[in-house]
């Protein structure tokens, strides 16, 4: 038996006017899903904005908490979770999560889909994902079964509120500790 590992879910509120929005439907303090493979949250992963000045063009992203939309946001709050899974799981994390970055200009912010979870009802399209699906769907197509449905209907509440996940922090985003000094170091 391989031995276990760790990939991180972190769940964020910027407080911008879609967050807003979103949030005042769900009732849920975070609306906002990203993975990572290090505690550090160096690369980190995850559907929103391509371009930190315009909501409206998305797709997959590798987030950049300095220099991305995070870094216009400095109020953000976040709660980060630590998963263990196994190292084969992990491989398999990462071969699915290298498809979309080969691909990353064929995929496309799915916002029907935000729209179907709301009726409970998938919406799924070829290429297209919203934040929740994607980290779900990773975990997934890796054979981490966290929930009985689809990833399609997978919201951020839905890691919040999962056994298996472990919180490691809870409070404003670059108060973390390995954010908070990479912040004061320049990076």
């Amino acid at each position: 038996m391989d031995g276990t590992q760790n990939v991180y879910i972190m769940l964020t509120d910027t407080g911008t006017l879609f967050t807003k929005s979103i949030k005042k439907y769900t009732r849920a303090p975070y609306n906002h899903a990203s993975i990572s493979f290090d505690p550090d949250l160096q690369e980190l992963y995850s559907f929103g904005r391509k371009h930190p000045s315009n909501p409206m063009n998305g797709g997959f992203v590798r987030e950049d908490i300095f220099e991305g939309t995070y870094s216009k946001y400095p109020e953000t709050t976040c709660v980060i979770y630590r998963l263990e899974v196994s190292e084969r799981e992990i491989v398999k994390m990462k071969r699915v999560l290298n498809v979309f970055k080969k691909n990353q200009h064929k995929f496309l912010y799915n916002l029907l889909g935000v729209i179907g979870v709301s009726l409970k009802e998938p919406v799924e399209f070829s290429n297209s994902y919203f934040c929740s699906q994607f980290v779900a769907e990773i975990l997934h197509r890796s054979g981490v079964r966290l929930w009985g449905k689809l990833p399609a209907l997978v919201t951020p509440d839905d890691f919040r509120t999962n056994d298996r996940l472990h919180q490691v922090y809870e409070g404003k985003l670059f108060e973390y500790g390995p954010i908070k000094g990479r912040f004061l170091d320049g990076r």
